[in-house]
């Protein structure tokens, strides 16, 4: 057909691709076999299946290493037939492509040195060595073997390309069908890519797949790095540079006195209750009227009725903060006590290893463990993080199994979904801790139909969901509560972080990370207010201390509920600075320097204070450096375990 003048063109061009993807096959297999010992792949079978996994990964990976290469290939220049313009295609191909794909080879065997994908980071522990080529020989010497296999692959692959030509037609079409083609071939190979990068689909709720997605695909965390290959490793954590140590002059025992990353706690008698975390979408604290009571708000409206019922009898936080501003910086804050900054940890290279976190902690005390999301399995990250650190379960959207219930951008309505949680449980053997992470209560701002005009439709978008997740619980609670696990069972409810905001008063800095903390037990030993600072990672420590985990265990936040010798604080990043809340005074750090010092109460932070600073300011300043030198540290280290 004429349409399809360049029809040869992209098939030659789709050739060369193809050909990218039968050598990162080939280096994942070579890795397989250099590493076999270590990978936990005990079978032909496992190692196709997690191939297959690994195409999605492959395919980012050619696709931004070859982006140059492809948009070369598509340009509507009738030159692109020449042998000259094909000699200039040959070179970027293989120069961009050899050197994405060289990465692959040096985990052959660095991998059982790290037991990781080489990333980014690698450059900064090269950087510092002074003899760097001596090192380069060194390498070649004793893995000459490697070298010898990256060169006899490569002469195959530029073999195979140069075996399959393009040949000038000899009647070309007009200019308008030539320039009418190139349009398509745009469109199609542009959307291709989009897909290709993000993962393969177009789901609302994906973004750009990134190394934590290889983990929700395996059993053993050893595999999701067959899973990643060493290119798409190294190019996802470009820009991930804040996960590097940092020295501010912090002893040990002032990282003990400000922060205490060790705890274990004795005061109260092991016991083994059901443990429920409900991190609820969006949900600031600004919605919750049980949370606002001191605000001093005028005309303030409170969108949650049930909540502000359930906190009559639950010991509630109003002053507390979330230490992310994404989903997955609250489900790794929450969970693990991880609080994420600059970057997500979640989203870096050092996401997968051995993290001990509440999780951990209960499957080594026989919890049966499991993580509901109703969601499509695998959005936000979820799924391979829930798989690092070690939920039995996962149930997502798939589990689920009623399209019928999905709100059309998200995931499954809240309501629904929670009874299905409820159900679930009813079939775990106790004691269980599960959590769920909500949905509904984001943009597009929707509700089920049936419920049009329940709600009220509030000042913003957010306050109708908000009072349609709130009846959501409201439904769970009155269905839990017949259960026999019910009363042997502590709720926790958070936020992962804010939404839309009303009132001016959450509109300052400071607030727009503010978030409601709730513990919940029916036999009313969990009950009143506390307005100390608090934060997500403060969850952790605070149910370990609660059910009398009497074991040290890493934590970089603190008991709620009891004195572990820190003094209350909360730390998140926003911009370019971190944030330390502790005592009277905000600390703003950039990173290097301290830029300004606010009273407490100047969550605007509109008067900085830092030309007269008082030794309750530079308590602050040292705290937030000593959570910073700990934090990063035991990051890079993969100490984030006490096996570490």
């Amino acid at each position: 057909m004429k349409l399809f003048f360049r029809k040869q063109e992209y098939i030659i061009l789709l050739y060369r691709l193809f050909l990218a993807y039968v050598f990162y096959f080939i280096a994942r297999f070579l890795f397989f076999l250099y590493n076999y010992d270590v990978l936990e792949v005990h079978s032909v079978g496992a190692f196709f299946k997690l191939s297959y996994y690994g195409l999605a990964f492959d395919t980012a990976a050619i696709l931004y290493v070859n982006s140059l290469f492809i948009l070369l290939s598509l340009l509507p220049l009738r030159v692109t037939q020449s042998s000259g313009y094909q000699k200039l295609l040959f070179y970027v191909y293989f120069i961009t492509n050899l050197i994405g794909y060289a990465f692959n080879y040096v985990d052959f065997i660095y991998y059982k040195f790290n037991f990781a994908r080489t990333t980014l980071s690698v450059l900064e522990v090269v950087e510092n060595e002074a003899n760097k080529t001596a090192m380069f020989f060194r390498f070649l010497v004793s893995y000459w073997h490697v070298y010898l296999l990256f060169l006899l692959v490569s002469l195959l692959w530029i073999y195979l390309y140069k075996r399959v030509k393009l040949r000038p037609l000899a009647h070309p079409l007009s200019t308008k069908t030539y320039y009418i083609s190139s349009l398509i071939g745009f469109v199609v190979f542009g959307t291709l890519i989009v897909g290709g990068i993000r993962g393969g689909d177009f789901n609302k709720s994906t973004r750009p797949i990134n190394l934590v997605d290889a983990s929700k695909h395996v059993k053993k965390m050893e595999q999701a790095d067959l899973v990643l290959n060493t290119t798409f490793a190294f190019i996802r954590t470009f820009g991930t540079k804040s996960f590097r140590k940092v020295d501010y002059n912090i002893t040990d025992e002032e990282i003990q006195f400000y922060i205490k990353p060790i705890k274990q706690y004795t005061s109260n008698e092991p016991t083994k209750p059901n443990i429920v975390v409900i991190i609820t979408e969006s949900m600031g604290r600004e919605y919750i009227g049980a949370f606002n009571k001191n605000m001093d708000i005028d005309n303030y409206v409170s969108y949650t009725p049930f909540l502000d019922s359930l906190a009559q009898h639950s010991l509630i936080f109003p002053n507390a903060f979330a230490n992310g501003s994404k989903s997955i910086h609250g489900m790794s804050s929450v969970l693990s006590g991880i609080p994420s900054f600059l970057d997500a940890f979640t989203s870096s290279s050092y996401a997968n290893q051995k993290i001990e976190s509440l999780v951990s902690i209960l499957n080594d005390l026989d919890y049966d463990t499991s993580f509901f999301h109703g969601a499509p399995n695998g959005s936000m990250g979820f799924l391979g993080f829930s798989n690092i650190l070690g939920f039995d379960r996962y149930y997502g959207m798939e589990e689920y199994g009623n399209d019928d219930d999905f709100d059309g951008s998200w995931g499954i309505w809240d309501e629904p979904f929670l009874q299905y949680m409820k159900s679930t449980l009813d079939h775990k053997q106790q004691p269980f801790f599960s959590t769920v992470f909500t949905v509904t209560s984001h943009e597009p701002f929707v509700i089920p139909k049936k419920y049009d005009g329940k709600f009220p439709k509030g000042n913003v978008q957010m306050h109708e969901p908000v009072g349609y997740t709130d009846y959501a619980f409201k439904r769970f609670f009155e269905a839990a509560k017949k259960e026999p696990w019910f009363d042997n069972t502590i709720f926790v409810i958070t936020s992962d972080h804010p939404n839309q905001v009303y009132y001016d008063v959450y509109n300052k800095t400071i607030n727009r990370r503010a978030i409601p903390i709730l513990f919940y037990k029916s036999d009313g030993s969990l009950v009143g207010v506390k307005n100390e600072l608090a934060q997500q990672i403060d969850i952790y420590p605070t149910l370990m201390d609660i059910i009398g985990y009497d074991k040290p265990f890493r934590s970089w936040g603190r008991s709620l509920v009891s004195d572990d010798g820190v003094e209350p604080f909360a730390i998140n990043h926003n911009a370019s600075q971190y944030y330390m809340l502790r005592g009277n005074f905000i600390c703003a750090f950039d990173g290097k320097l301290t830029t300004g010092f606010y009273d407490i109460n100047d969550k605007s932070l509109e008067n900085n204070l830092i030309a007269n600073k008082t030794p309750e300011m530079e308590a602050a300043e040292k705290a937030c450096k000593a959570f910073l030198q700990d934090y990063f540290e035991r990051i890079v280290d993969k100490k984030l375990s006490m096996d570490k």
